[in-house]
């Protein structure tokens, strides 16, 4: 079984034109064809952090439902995160997960399935766990620590964790996942119109094995916000 995944830094659906255009960003994502969208700075900044991405937006460009990971009806997500999920998955499970930080920061969650003639396929479920981590790597290896401990509660092994990592680095900074997770790094994402930083990575459970994945270079993705998006192809082994 393969399924497709999708972390997208939104900004709040301000592009690099400084204009607001939500359908612009949902053209995007729903080009990507993805059965999970994981996004960041889903929510504006403001009063009841209302979403950037209206509901009835989403279901008109798109062929996903939200997740109920907010706190609020005007909200998107949590903390700017936000997961959503084909129609024809199943969401069994919702949860926030709180980090560690200086400023405010969380992290969100959803178990799903797939479904097969209106019933959850048994034994193909998998955990997605959405994190926009802080700009100071001390902060962000404890919340890195905070999600491993936060995942490790259940079941590890079909559990990806993606979002803006944060983490400009290569070669150190994640290792608070290791041993149990594999980080992966399709790209390089920010800035969009000449990205030099990989901040958008994913991390999979032993069970879950990358078939293959890229950032989004399209035309429209090089402006639309501040970060291009990146897409995984997973298989469960």
């Amino acid at each position: 079984m393969h399924f497709r995944l999708v972390s997208y830094n939104i900004q709040k659906a301000v592009g690099l034109d400084l204009r607001r255009d939500p359908a612009r960003v949902l053209a995007v994502i729903a080009a990507l064809d993805a059965d999970v969208v994981v996004l960041q700075e889903a929510d504006k900044r403001l009063g009841n952090r209302p979403t950037a991405l209206p509901r009835f937006l989403i279901e008109q460009y798109t062929d996903h439902v939200v997740a109920d990971v907010a706190e609020t009806d005007v909200s998107l997500g949590w903390h700017g995160n936000a997961i959503l999920v084909r129609r024809g998955w199943q969401i069994l499970e919702t949860a926030r997960v709180p980090l560690p930080s200086l400023e405010p920061r969380g992290a969100v969650m959803a178990r799903i399935a797939p479904e097969k003639n209106g019933h959850v396929q048994k034994g193909k479920d998998i955990t997605v766990i959405g994190a926009h981590l802080g700009l100071v790597r001390l902060w962000r290896r404890r919340q890195l620590r905070a999600l491993h401990e936060h995942a490790t509660e259940g079941e590890t092994s079909r559990t990806v964790i993606l979002g803006d990592l944060n983490e400009w680095s290569m070669r150190k900074g994640l290792g608070s996942l290791h041993p149990t997770f594999d980080i992966h790094t399709p790209g390089r994402t920010y800035p969009s119109r000449r990205p030099v930083g990989a901040l958008d990575r994913a991390a999979l459970g032993r069970d879950l094995r990358l078939v293959e994945a890229g950032v989004d270079c399209s035309a429209l993705a090089r402006v639309a916000s501040d970060h291009r998006p990146i897409w995984l192809k997973v298989a469960l082994k």
